[in-house]
């Protein structure tokens, strides 16, 4: 089964920076302070998706325009938003999995 630890542990840096918080930092404390801990935890993952997306959007189009974003900057933004968009899918993957897996057993 996978908790917010492992999901933690495998991004871990994806966000960047000494002393930042990693990816799924922020999504394992939301999953402890709401009811539901992997709703919360996957709603904070895809929130923060989003975010790293707008930004690679953001640092792609000010390469485009010529407005002073190094190709560099943009393709790490690019990369850290692809991560994330991968890891979120599978974690989507594996919850319909273990979902269907469950609906299959027999009481």
């Amino acid at each position: 089964m996978i908790d917010a630890g492992t999901i933690a542990g495998m991004m871990t840096g994806i966000q960047g920076g000494a002393g930042s918080a990693g990816f799924l930092d922020t999504a394992a404390t939301a999953a402890n302070s709401s009811g539901t801990p992997f709703a919360g935890m996957f709603q904070t993952m895809v929130q923060q998706t989003s975010a790293l997306d707008k930004k690679a959007s953001q640092a792609v189009t000010g390469v485009l325009t010529g407005q002073g974003v190094e190709i560099h900057d943009a393709m790490i933004a690019t990369e850290k938003a692809d991560m994330a968009f991968e890891l979120a899918l599978q974690v989507r993957n594996k919850a319909v999995g273990a979902y269907q897996q469950m609906m299959g057993m027999q009481f």
